[in-house]
């Protein structure tokens, strides 16, 4: 159970951010979360959208190296401590996490995490064990989000 993230090549420099999210407002793409990795030179902003086929034609036809990656979302109460259980019941059945970011929805008192790990079905297995954990897919973040 995972959902498309796209990452996306862009040069380190002013208005770089503004020009690619011009070009997804242009084409009614939105976006539901977003993160840059960066170095001197170039950054990968990595990005959940709405309609992640529609934004990767875009994307490429408009010259950016693009490529999509399944990352695990999950849903955890929005309280002190949920990050930590979840955390650790992904390092007790020995799922290495590479990289997270956090994301908002409409809905009160959730949070929300996208997850990039080393296994993606054992990592939605054992969250959903997890009392307080659920594995989004890509259709629930419609829902999230009022997307009929």
């Amino acid at each position: 159970m995972t959902i498309n993230q796209i990452s996306v090549f862009l040069e380190n420099r002013p208005g770089q951010l503004a020009e690619f999210t011009k070009l997804l407002e242009e084409n009614q793409i939105d976006m539901r979360a977003m993160t840059i990795a960066e170095s001197q030179d170039f950054g990968i902003l990595r990005l959940v959208v709405d309609d992640p086929y529609k934004t990767v034609s875009v994307v490429k036809e408009a010259g950016y190296i693009c490529a999509v990656t399944p990352v695990l979302a999950v849903e955890i109460p929005d309280k002190p401590g949920s990050l930590v259980g979840m955390l650790a019941k992904l390092g007790e059945g020995g799922v290495n996490l590479e990289y997270t970011y956090a994301f908002t929805a409409r809905k009160k008192d959730a949070a929300y995490m996208a997850l990039r790990v080393n296994d993606p079905e054992k990592a939605a297995k054992l969250l959903s064990e997890a009392a307080e954990a659920r594995p989004l897919c890509q259709e629930d973040l419609g829902a999230l989000f009022g997307e009929a």
